[in-house]
């Protein structure tokens, strides 16, 4: 008979041991694509994301708040983990374009201004690729009217933002609402777009 240390061990692999794969291997997106509540909620519909934050980044002062971001001409931005084994980087960037008006170079929809404004921030040189490739791709298609000038730029600090600001979209389910149809951003993201527009987008 099995002494009851052993059996305690046996039953604590048994428990956590065998339901407990590997680790997940995870990758990290940063897309700048105006209001963060709006990126944030868009991307959580996404499968195989597993978590957004919302927060500023690119910009040239330490520890930006809401307050000042503007300021230190940081921008809002997402930040965004996902499993690739899912969905794939590649896929994000498709989506990320077709969520927002890549040829505004002056903020988003009725947020205006450099902080609003869009940009993709590449983790790894292989980002990078992706991301240029995707862009190229749009820009020899010829879907878009105006030239797209959103750029592509290495990953710096992310400053996550305050925790009023995570997961707005989910505590104040209504004035974002309000706040999102009175922006105009999906009328403009179809605008744009058109049957294109929000491709990859999961339901709100």
């Amino acid at each position: 008979m099995l002494k009851k240390s052993a059996q305690v061990l046996l039953f604590s692999l048994a428990l956590f041991g065998a339901s407990h794969g590997p680790a997940q291997e995870t990758e990290t997106a940063i897309f700048a694509g105006g209001c963060f509540w709006c990126v944030e909620s868009d991307f959580d519909t996404v499968k195989g994301v597993i978590s957004t934050t919302s927060g500023y980044t690119g910009g040239n002062t330490e520890s930006p708040t809401y307050k000042n971001h503007h300021q230190g001409r940081h921008r809002e931005a997402v930040e965004i983990v996902f499993d690739p084994s899912v969905v794939s980087y590649e896929q994000l960037v498709e989506t990320f374009w077709r969520s927002v008006n890549p040829t505004d170079d002056g903020g988003q929809f009725c947020d205006r201004g450099h902080s609003y404004t869009t940009a993709i921030y590449a983790t790894s040189d292989e980002q990078t690729e992706i991301a240029q490739a995707s862009k190229s791709a749009i820009v020899e298609s010829g879907t878009l009217k105006e030239p797209v000038v959103t750029p592509i730029e290495p990953a710096v600090e992310f400053w996550p933002a305050e925790s009023y600001h995570q997961d707005y979209y989910q505590k104040n389910p209504l004035r974002y609402k309000f706040y999102r149809n009175s922006c105009g951003r999906d009328k403009q993201v179809k605008k744009v777009w058109g049957d294109q527009a929000h491709a990859g987008l999961g339901k709100h």
